[in-house]
């Protein structure tokens, strides 16, 4: 048993040895100009070992993306048991992007976005955060003040394509800058999903 546990810690060192090599060469060099075999040089590693934890370069970007899902759906799981599934999005989404933003994450954000071979990725990434929190926010059962007759399963698929679509046009607006708070831009960003949702019903 220790010996399994001494080899999962070494694999998980040696993953994410890789991860920030890359993640400087990425930011150095750009992606596209960056290889395999100087990724693991810089990691400290056989271009093999590389294989053995990642089966692509582009799969690096992946499990960097999948970090912040990750980040957010453990919020999801922390909130309270009987909170409101749009509050416990509001409140998860904030603090799991208040923990995650970094000048060099906001940089690799920006790489992805500006790399036309990884046009896809963003695609794909918001698809999986999208679905991964549906699940989570599904798990959590409906509110007691929803009377059951008023419950269906579409609620936390419904809520997680409205956040994630509030997310990804966020992604695209927010930069790091004077009088740009990240924790006041998210919060008028909720206030304003929020209304503009509601006032939908009050235009017929």
């Amino acid at each position: 048993m220790a010996a399994e546990g001494r080899w999962a810690r070494k694999r998980a060192e040696t993953r994410g040895r890789i991860l920030d090599a890359a993640r400087v060469l990425f930011l150095d060099k750009g992606y596209e100009a960056s290889t395999i075999d100087e990724i693991a040089e810089r990691a400290d590693i056989s271009k093999r070992s590389f294989f053995d934890y990642f089966p692509t370069k582009e799969q690096v970007i992946v499990s960097w993306q999948d970090e912040f899902s990750d980040l957010l759906i453990a919020r999801v799981v922390a909130r309270p048991a009987r909170e409101p599934l749009a509050r416990v999005v509001e409140h998860a989404m904030s603090e799991a992007i208040a923990a995650s933003v970094s000048p060099e994450g906001v940089a690799m954000d920006r790489m992805v976005r500006d790399t036309p071979a990884l046009a896809g990725h963003l695609h794909r990434k918001y698809a999986r955060l999208e679905r991964r929190l549906a699940e989570a926010l599904a798990a959590r059962g409906a509110p007691d003040d929803i009377a059951p007759q008023d419950r269906t399963i579409g609620q936390p698929a419904l809520l997680a394509m409205i956040a994630v679509g509030a997310l990804r046009l966020g992604a695209q607006d927010w930069r790091p800058g004077p009088g740009r708070s990240l924790e006041t831009y998210t919060r008028t960003a909720f206030e304003e999903l929020w209304a503009a949702i509601a006032s939908l019903g009050t235009d017929k």
